[in-house]
């Protein structure tokens, strides 16, 4: 039997890897399951390792493979990312629209934690999730405001790990930090563009930087 916090840590690693190919970070786990510090989330880990639900790959920074889920798993704590997401989807009945991974916050502005909760999906128009997987984010910042994406904006992403240069993506910095900017590649840089005045341009390696996903939709409530 697995505690209602090993049970709430093994859903959002699962549901993580499954949106975006990588965990989250221990400082994204402790935060969501409203840990005081890391340490917990170490015990939580081990737990699961022991157990046969995870297995830490060697070699290979903060990479965790989960095993096997508990048949109980249906018996999920609703997240405040749930009743975010349940309410976006009142506004699409179930045969007009399609059922996308709705997988927390991504920062337009200063890098946040990309996953804060992953425990839920969303509908959302037929249109706007065509060929390919996607998953949808909610915006937390100003920096991409003049490319017409607010704070607080539902953005829809297909899953890719390539763009094209001037595509908005969200991309993930050293393997830790994920942000929504626009992608510009050149020689051995890439720049990640912010579309606000207020927000410089970042500039890293080319190894620095992952593209986990492209922008493809965007649904904002009035």
């Amino acid at each position: 039997m697995l505690t209602q916090k090993q049970k709430d840590l093994l859903m959002l690693i699962d549901a993580r890897v499954k949106a975006v190919g990588v965990p989250p970070s221990y400082d994204e786990m402790k935060d969501s399951l409203g840990l005081a510090s890391k340490s917990g989330i170490h015990r939580l880990i081990s737990a699961l390792e022991e157990r046969g639900f995870i297995r830490r790959l060697p070699n290979k920074a903060r990479a965790l493979e989960v095993l096997k889920l508990p048949e109980d798993m249906q018996d999920k704590v609703v997240s405040f990312a749930e009743k975010k997401a349940e309410k976006k989807a009142e506004h699409y009945s179930a045969n007009d629209g399609v059922s996308i991974p709705f997988v927390g916050k991504i920062a337009a502005g200063l890098p946040i934690a990309a996953i804060e909760d992953s425990y839920n999906t969303m509908i959302v128009p037929p249109h706007f999730a065509g060929n390919g997987d996607h998953f949808a984010l909610e915006v937390e910042g100003e920096s991409m405001k003049d490319a017409g994406i607010l704070d607080g904006d539902i953005v829809i992403v297909k899953k890719s790990n390539t763009a094209r240069n001037n595509q908005i993506v969200v991309a993930l910095v050293d393997q830790d930090e994920a942000t929504l900017k626009r992608l510009y590649k050149s020689g051995q840089q890439v720049e990640l563009i912010a579309e606000n005045p207020d927000f410089e341009t970042k500039v890293f390696g080319p190894d620095r930087v992952e593209v986990q996903g492209i922008l493809v939709g965007l649904l904002r409530e009035y």
